[in-house]
């Protein structure tokens, strides 16, 4: 069975999508400017696939992670915005299929002789702590498998915090950044795919969860379409000087416009604007410059 790309607007009309994508489609669909809401159908893994892989591995897949890939085989949901005519690609949710369920190499980062390995980076001055578990190794101590490539900017990892042989219990989701800091997301699979799928797939989400947070260019696609968890101190008042407070429905507005005719402000009689005939000069100025306080306000 190939795999099948959704057109946009189908994922409602099958079930089973909709239960895979706990109704996100239909709240993507109904955003302002989203365009091309489409998932690529895979086929459900077979159970010999499964063993195959754990026996390949001597890694016990988790149960959440098994009834996964029993009702599909990986996952990729994508959709775009439309902005002046140009459609440009945004969210993307992906889950690797078991074949591409492949294990974080120790090998050489460079084809040298006694070139540095991922191992060769381990610095186990940060290790766990009541606030945070202990963070996983590039050596024999974790198996690493690579879920998600992110887009190149970072890897969401099962990791076994034991080694081998690996035990289901023992796994935890990860997110390794570009910088080869990990950081931790999630207990389970289930629990970090409802975050991928309430974070909307956008841009540098895994980010988020991390110390130094989202990019200032991810940050406007947040403040325009906010996560369904979304946390209001990712935008802190310091940030607010770089992220334009957008509105997606004037943003994404029809060109033709209704022009709606401004109102006048009341007019003021001409006696109003002379000052008294009297010689009383400071009322004459108290006089003008209260009236044209309240009458044509100053724009800053």
């Amino acid at each position: 069975m190939e795999e099948e790309a959704s057109p946009p607007g189908l994922g409602c009309s099958k079930p089973h999508l909709e239960k895979l994508t706990l109704g996100i489609t239909r709240i993507l669909e109904s955003s302002p400017g989203v365009t091309e809401v489409t998932i690529i159908e895979k086929p459900p893994a077979e159970r010999h696939m499964i063993s195959s892989w754990e026996q390949k591995n001597n890694c016990v897949m988790p149960e959440d992670v098994k009834n996964f890939y029993l009702m599909t085989n990986g996952f990729h949901m994508t959709w775009s915005v439309k902005l002046d005519e140009h459609i440009i690609p945004l969210g993307s949710m992906a889950i690797n299929s078991i074949s591409k369920l492949t294990q974080l190499t120790q090998s050489s980062m460079y084809s040298l002789p006694n070139a540095p390995t991922l191992a060769d980076l381990e610095d186990d001055t940060h290790e766990a702590s009541d606030d945070q578990p202990e963070k996983p190794h590039f050596d024999s101590r974790s198996v690493i498998f690579e879920l998600d490539s992110c887009n190149g900017s970072g890897k969401v990892c099962l990791v076994y915090k034991s080694g081998k042989p690996a035990l289901a219990e023992d796994t935890e989701i990860w997110f390794l950044d570009r910088a080869l800091y990990w950081h931790f997301l999630t207990d389970t699979f289930t629990a970090y795919y409802r975050l991928l799928i309430t974070h909307l797939g956008l841009p540098q989400w895994q980010y988020a969860f991390t110390s130094y947070g989202i990019s200032p260019q991810a940050k406007q696609w947040f403040s325009m379409y906010k996560p369904i968890t979304y946390n209001t101190n990712l935008l802190t008042e310091e940030t607010d000087s770089f992220v334009n407070k957008l509105d997606p429905s004037k943003v994404f507005r029809s060109k033709n416009k209704i022009v709606i005719p401004k109102k006048k402000g009341p007019v003021q009689p001409a006696g109003g604007q002379k000052g008294p005939s009297g010689p009383s000069g400071p009322s004459t100025s108290s006089t003008s410059k209260s009236s044209s306080g309240s009458g044509n306000p100053i724009r800053k």
